[in-house]
């Protein structure tokens, strides 16, 4: 191999006596994506980090081809020439599109004193453009795109100039995570080309088919040091298993623990709002029913009529023989609904709130003394207990939210859905953006739930995921209900077809 781009050496973290990186070495090299990968916890984002001068090592040292740098702070990354794009949405919501592409550039101006908006949404739309993202209106409110579109905003701004620059590392941290399979190639592609004019990518994933699909070598850390580092060629999906938790899993997912019976739970009929289009459709006990759709196919928006985000202009949702009518979020929760969100960090967490005033979010009338004050012991009890059952890791129900692993974030919200005993579960990318070994807990846990005669309807992006745990699939496209497959006998290529195929009714 040439000389490395990058060599990170003895890099090493603690936080009050406990490591978090414990010398961590590592080569990059020009026109290679290297993963990688890691259960939560691993180290992975401490090392990042570290790169983008975010927190300061105990010891580090840097080299960029051959000659000694010192990172201390964001801005000498940045000068260095390393681009990060975290899986976090860290955009500014109330500011457009173009702005959000270039806070981290001069903004063109008249006379260097004002700024000018039109040429700047020119620039925003031809790197938009370079990168295939032709959909997004630079003049849009950021706040107002969904979460894939934002996450693409993301991108685009760590890749403005890229087409000039020279020997640059882009970091990129799941960021996948909010994005379909169209978007995903796009961003593949994106990859490559910088990969051909010799840039160094490191690319950090949970999902093992993208590892295997974009990159040339993969390193795996567990309890925060280098285990090894392959040649993608030389890896199987088994190895990394091993690798990144110490153990083998003999299966992707549980088996189940029941059978879901003929009786309906959930009888939705004619639903429309303003994205959902006349979609009929049962749930029965037992049952744990999937959504699949390309990105707009109304996936999303069929759970938040459900719960009752969205208004229904028409239809009838029947829970155990009885209507919901006039339905809140509020009120679906008492009905026995629960939702977890696609983006927990900004739609289903407050962040700077302890674990326990998280699961309890919705359920604090049943902690309350006359509705006017809140009973703490109470509510660290029932979330210790809740936190248990579903596989929780803190180091105390006092721990703020943002503190936890992605993993142990999404474990909150499956807390608070089990707080209220719900009937029926929505679950909006159950998995997204968390590692091996916090997804087998999960699919243990929605399996376990759908045991109990509950029903689970799930969205997903991974039709792999679809197929290994749901017992049926509706397909959706443009808002309407394509068809309801069985879940055996499918595979990701003949699920996507559906996912592509329009719906034909006779006039």
């Amino acid at each position: 191999m040439s000389t490395p781009l990058l060599v990170i050496s003895r890099a090493t973290k603690t936080y009050g006596g406990a490591p978090a990186l414990i010398d961590a070495s590592l080569e990059l090299f020009g026109g290679e994506v290297h993963a990688l990968m890691g259960e939560n916890g691993a180290g992975k984002s401490t090392l990042i980090k570290l790169l983008a001068g975010v927190i300061t090592p105990d010891a580090m040292q840097l080299e960029m081809q051959g000659q000694p740098i010192f990172i201390h702070n964001p801005q000498d990354a940045f000068r260095h020439g390393l681009r990060f794009i975290h899986q976090e949405l860290n955009v500014v919501p109330q500011l457009s599109v173009a702005e959000n592409i270039f806070l981290s550039q001069p903004y063109p101006t008249y006379a260097g004193i004002f700024v000018n908006w039109r040429k700047l949404e020119q620039a925003a739309r031809t790197t938009l453009n370079q990168l295939g993202i032709s959909h997004i209106n630079p003049r849009e409110i950021i706040a107002r795109l969904k979460p894939g579109d934002q996450m693409l905003v993301k991108i685009a701004s760590a890749f403005v100039g890229a087409e000039q620059s020279k020997a640059f590392i882009y970091v990129l941290d799941e960021p996948t995570a909010a994005l379909t399979g169209e978007e995903t190639t796009l961003l593949f592609n994106v990859i490559r080309r910088l990969r051909e004019q010799g840039c160094a990518i490191v690319y950090v994933s949970h999902r093992m088919e993208e590892i295997f699909k974009i990159s040339d070598r993969i390193t795996v850390m567990r309890d925060g040091r280098i285990i090894e580092t392959n040649s993608t060629s030389d890896t199987t999906p088994a190895d990394l298993i091993r690798l990144m938790t110490g153990r083998k899993l003999e299966q992707v997912y549980p088996p189940r623990e029941a059978i879901p019976t003929e009786t309906v739970l959930l009888d939705a009929h004619n639903l429309c709002t303003r994205t959902v289009k006349q979609v009929t459709f049962q749930l029965h006990v037992g049952e744990i029913l999937g959504i699949a759709g390309l990105n707009g196919s109304g996936r999303s928006e069929m759970l938040r009529a459900l719960m009752g985000v969205d208004k229904l202009s028409a239809g009838q949702i029947r829970l155990e023989g009885t209507r919901q009518i006039n339905v809140s979020p509020a009120k679906a929760w008492e009905n026995g609904f629960a939702f977890i969100p696609e983006e927990r960090r900004s739609q289903g967490l407050i962040l700077g709130h302890s674990v326990s005033s998280n699961v309890m979010l919705p359920h604090l009338s049943t902690l309350s003394w006359r509705g006017l004050t809140l009973n703490r012991r109470r509510e660290q009890r029932i979330s210790s207990q809740l936190g248990e059952r579903v596989k929780l890791r803190a180091q105390s129900y006092h721990q703020r939210a943002r503190e936890l692993s992605g993993g142990n974030q999404q474990k909150i919200l499956f807390a608070r859905a089990l707080a209220c005993s719900a009937r029926i579960l929505l679950l909006d990318e159950p998995t997204r953006g968390i590692d091996v070994g916090s997804k087998y807990d999960i699919y243990q846990l929605i399996r376990h739930i759908s045991s109990e005669g509950n029903g689970i309807i799930m969205v997903s992006s991974e039709l792999s995921e679809l197929i290994g745990l749901c017992d049926r699939i509706l397909v959706m496209h443009q808002g309407q209900l394509v068809e309801i497959v069985d879940a055996a006998g499918q595979t990701e290529e003949t699920l996507l077809a559906l996912c592509y195929r329009e719906i034909h009714r006779d006039n």
